[in-house]
């Protein structure tokens, strides 16, 4: 996606036209317009302006996702009485059945066991409460998945 492309869904997203951009920004909305377009970028105050306008960093304007922010956006506004109701593995199922299947194929038991010897670790390492042991685990899973891809 274009710098543009960010600039023009950021501001949709925050419900504003080009000519209101301009104006807050005290430029024209033809300039507004070449910005959206990439026929010409703001420099780096008015980038500065935009993300304040927007809400966002300006590492979030330069990547901005609208896909993205709005997942992000439903995380943060879900409450965990509800998250806890969610089947997820139902729920992502659906966009990868290896999940519905894989309880029949695999013995789980040798996988539980040494994650649960990873997360007693990283709780007795660093401090963690069992939430945050998970949670970083996840996250070292996600690096491990990452770094695979890309290779």
């Amino acid at each position: 996606m274009s710098l543009g492309s960010n600039l023009s869904d950021a501001r949709k997203k925050k419900g504003l036209s080009q000519e209101a951009v301009a104006e807050k920004l005290g430029v024209s909305r033809q300039t507004i317009s070449k910005w959206e377009t990439d026929e010409t970028l703001p420099d780096i105050r008015q980038s500065k302006h935009l993300a304040l306008l927007y809400g966002l960093t300006l590492d979030e304007l330069i990547a901005f996702d609208l896909e993205v922010r709005e997942i992000q956006e439903v995380i943060g506004r879900t409450r965990e009485k509800v998250s806890d109701k969610i089947d997820w593995t139902k729920a992502w199922s659906q966009k990868y059945p290896v999940l519905a299947q894989y309880q029949s194929q695999v013995d789980a038991a040798p996988y539980k066991a040494e994650l649960e010897r990873l997360l007693e670790e990283l709780k007795r390492t660093y401090g963690y409460n069992e939430l945050e042991a998970f949670l970083v685990l996840k996250d070292i899973l996600a690096q491990v998945w990452k770094a695979r891809k890309g290779s």
